[in-house]
């Protein structure tokens, strides 16, 4: 969150970090958010019967502030196929590994685990299954022999900093085309008709 606040201050950079949203009302990065002029809320999922309720008030809050794409960093909920069915194509995460690989929690662990060589980041865009959807960024990191899961993780966090400003600015830009769980950046061959949303059927 901090690295896009950061990034969005540039005038070139093609999105404003309108909202900082969290379904933690103590999240520090509210604090940090406030202290830097980007507005905040709070939507408290424990008093909510349901998932559906709970983004329902959150849908209130995006539609009052004119949001038009979701970042999600570090929201360790998973959304229903109402909510990410209402933002196709405009939600993007990032995921601590090389997707399809370490779906889930425990990245890190899990890698160094299966002794890998190289391990990463992706940023994908969001579909109702856990950590799938097109991939629009990935960067790697080779894994050392002296790896433990907190120094493998803060060097896979480094590259997450840059690789999310990154995918938003692209994004951002509607110079991206999705086809199937395919992302392309210009013109593939036999292209359908460019759409708002940047995917295509």
């Amino acid at each position: 969150m901090r690295a896009l606040i950061e990034k969005a201050r540039s005038p070139s950079f093609p999105a404003e970090i309108a909202l900082v949203l969290s379904n933690r009302p103590d999240a520090p990065g509210l604090a940090y958010a406030k202290d830097n002029g980007v507005a905040t809320a709070a939507v408290d999922h424990k008093i909510y019967a349901g998932r559906e309720e709970f983004e329902r008030s959150m849908q209130v809050l995006l539609d009052l502030h004119r949001i038009e794409y979701i970042c999600l960093a570090g929201f360790m909920r998973m959304l229903t196929p109402w909510f990410v069915g209402h933002w196709r194509g405009r939600i993007l995460n990032i995921h601590p590994a090389l997707l399809p690989a370490y779906r889930g929690l425990d990245t890190h662990e899990r890698a160094l685990a299966d002794g890998v060589k190289i391990h990463g980041c992706t940023v994908h865009f969001v579909v109702p299954a856990l950590d799938e959807g097109p991939i629009i960024a990935q960067a790697a990191v080779p894994v050392l022999d002296s790896d433990t899961p907190a120094t493998l993780a803060a060097r896979v966090l480094a590259q997450e900093h840059i690789i999310y400003p990154a995918a938003l600015e692209r994004v951002a830009s509607e110079s991206l085309l999705v086809q199937g769980n395919h992302v392309f950046c210009g013109d593939p061959v036999s292209p359908p008709p460019p759409l708002r949303v940047p995917f295509a059927d």
